[in-house]
């Protein structure tokens, strides 16, 4: 969102006011993100993972958050120890994230029709988390 708006703004589509204005409403976002984590008692990086399992209602449904909770914090807890500094560009590694992914989902009891699509949400999200774990 962030880039977006400031894209806007170096192309002048957006006056500088507006882009404060979005500035501010970018902060609010990040903070009410910040207090649904603190009250689901997950950190940011397994909010993220959260929210990427959460994102299809009827997994909500299905499962309830109290057991997404505990997918998400080994989902971060195993792809923490499995990501390398190349794991986004080499096949083998990416592949047995995934497959390691999977093997959560299904260990858990995430609806098998919804494993695929929650699978790619995931490693998305462990692309955009990943750059500070691996070391």
């Amino acid at each position: 969102m962030l880039k977006c708006t400031l894209n806007a703004y170096h192309n002048r589509a957006i006056a500088t006011q507006e882009v404060i204005d979005e500035l501010i409403k970018l902060a609010k976002e990040m903070d009410a993100a910040t207090k649904r984590g603190l009250d689901l008692g997950l950190n940011d990086d397994e909010i993220a993972f959260y929210d990427a399992l959460a994102a299809n209602e009827s997994a909500v449904k299905a499962m309830g958050n109290a057991e997404l909770k505990v997918i998400a914090a080994e989902l971060v807890t195993q792809v923490r120890k499995s990501v390398t500094i190349d794991w986004t560009i080499r096949d083998g590694a990416r592949a047995r994230i995934k497959v390691m992914v999977k093997r959560i989902l299904k260990k858990h009891g995430y609806p098998p029709d919804l494993q695929e699509e929650a699978t790619k949400t995931v490693l998305a999200q462990a692309e955009l988390l990943c750059a500070d774990w691996a070391c």
